[in-house]
């Protein structure tokens, strides 16, 4: 148990313990045989009695209750040096895998509470085989301890049994015995179901980055200009869910989330977060840190992907889930790799810096970074419609047709999402759809209207036009003019020209 500050571990704070096991003879035996000489008996006394809390006709929680009841009941005394000693017992329990201890931030009361899950004990041939937990007990007991202990633990088998050969296997399976209804699935029975099941917290992976106020605060500078507004996160729980969505988000460590926040610009002058200006220099930091792994993995000899950002989304206020009818079809290049309820949930909470790197073998192309991460912080549309824009996207390119991926044609859409109004998930499944339809439709309607359109001019050309004949020249090359009649010409000529000067 990791806790540095002897004040977030009191008597005052609430806790309750879960486990989804019985314990049976052999778990006993293991128990008080093979885990007490490791652990001490205090350490196995705690963890009967954490087992007690939870009824024994049943699995799951225990009622919430102060650790002040724990400390009693141990005769542990409510202090510095108690605190100490139930921190040291219940780190050997969680040493041998009988105890993972969680702690659990409840906005409500703005406090803690303490959740202890109990493990089942190992059973004598998991444990045997388990080397560090065998080495563990030699270095307690001694080998010769061990071996006596290993063979009071197991029951041999009949000298008889043992010369025997061929063995066969006679086991019916399930399907030979039941036939289930297969081709309806109840959908309520699921529902209900999943409802009824005791909802658990998600824990927290080691390669998550997710911090938290402590974190961020012990490796800030105590001089900085932002040490004030940092400070002011430990009570700002909105503020502390952006700066871990970001972290997250651009597979950002402690030290460089603490780098950024100590940068000019992030925090306004009243202390309000600029989240804008504290994405854009995560996400320069994010492509400089993808070029420099490009370059190792060149000189490496290498093609190393993107870090695939798979843990759970803890700092997200909550996992939102898709209605069936808005379900979209899994691409050809995910198939077999995810099925289509994970699918929709990743397009659904995911980041497009997570989603994109599932498209392809190796890195991404810079150009689509580019284009995506401009339709991020410019045009500000949410992470879910980037989510559903690009697997429209890559339905097009899988479709047979002859678009190609462009900045051009991308924001095009884009525009036309933000002029439309499109700004959930089930509004952008809905506008993809009805592109879909209108690209199919204008597709098969294309080559029949351009046929249509043929005959119906070669039916008005069935008239042809009146062809207008050309007038033939009427002078007579051959012909001469007689005297008289160039006289006559002379005449009217000279009339024309008197006219004109009058």
């Amino acid at each position: 148990m990791r806790i540095h500050n002897l004040h977030h571990f009191t008597e005052n704070h609430r806790y309750c313990v879960y486990r989804d096991f019985d314990l049976g003879t052999v778990g006993q035996k293991m128990l008080s045989l093979i885990y007490q000489p490791m652990v001490g008996g205090f350490a196995v006394a705690l963890y009967h009695f954490l087992f007690g809390q939870v009824s024994l006709e049943q699995v799951g929680y225990s009622k919430l209750e102060q650790q002040r009841h724990l400390f009693l009941s141990l005769g542990i005394e409510p202090s510095e040096k108690g605190r100490k000693l139930l921190i040291e017992q219940a780190s050997k329990l969680e040493a041998v895998g009988l105890l993972q201890c969680s702690r659990v931030y409840v906005p409500e009361s703005e406090d803690y509470l303490y959740e202890y899950e109990l493990q089942p004990p190992l059973t004598p041939s998991e444990f045997f085989k388990t080397q560090h937990l065998t080495l563990l007990l030699r270095d307690k007991l001694g080998k010769f301890a061990v071996l006596s202990l290993q063979e009071q633990m197991f029951s041999r088998e009949a000298a008889e049994y043992g010369r025997a050969t061929n063995k066969e296997n006679l086991t019916v399976p399930f399907y030979d015995i039941f036939q289930l209804n297969t081709h309806t699935i109840d959908y309520e029975l699921e529902q209900a179901i999943s409802e009824m099941a005791i909802s658990r917290q998600p824990e927290r992976k080691q390669e998550e980055p997710l911090f938290n106020y402590a974190d961020i605060i012990m490796r800030f500078p105590r001089g900085s200009v932002n040490r004030k507004h940092v400070e002011s996160l430990r009570f700002d729980q909105d503020k502390m869910g952006a700066v871990n969505y970001t972290a997250r988000k651009y597979d950002l460590n402690i030290q460089d989330l603490c780098r950024l926040l100590d940068e000019d610009g992030i925090f306004a002058a009243d202390g309000s977060l600029q989240l804008d200006a504290l994405q854009h220099k995560a996400n320069l930091h994010f492509r400089q840190g993808k070029k420099r792994q490009e370059e190792r993995s060149a000189a490496m000899g290498k093609v190393v992907a993107l870090r695939q950002e798979n843990q759970e989304a803890q700092e997200m206020p909550e996992e939102y889930s898709v209605q069936m009818e808005f379900y979209l079809e899994v691409p050809p290049q995910l198939q077999g790799k995810c099925d289509v309820h994970q699918y929709n949930m990743m397009l659904r909470n995911e980041p497009h810096t997570r989603l994109l790197p599932k498209f392809f073998p190796g890195t991404v192309p810079d150009n689509l970074l580019d284009i995506f991460e401009k339709i991020d912080m410019n045009y500000k549309l949410p992470g879910e419609v980037i989510n559903v824009l690009i697997h429209y996207l890559m339905m097009l390119l899988t479709a047979g047709g002859e678009q190609r991926i462009n900045r051009k044609f991308v924001e095009t859409i884009a525009s036309n999402m933000l002029l439309k109004q499109v700004t959930t998930y089930e509004k952008a499944v809905s506008y993809i759809r009805e592109q879909e339809k209108l690209n199919k439709a204008v597709k098969e309607g294309g080559t029949s209207a351009a046929a249509g359109g043929r005959s119906r001019n070669y039916s008005r050309g069935n008239k042809p036009k009146p062809e207008i004949p050309i007038v033939p020249s009427a002078v007579n090359t051959d012909k001469t003019l007689s005297e008289e009649e160039f006289a006559e010409l002379l005449r009217m000529a000279e009339q024309m020209q008197n006219g004109q000067k009058k």
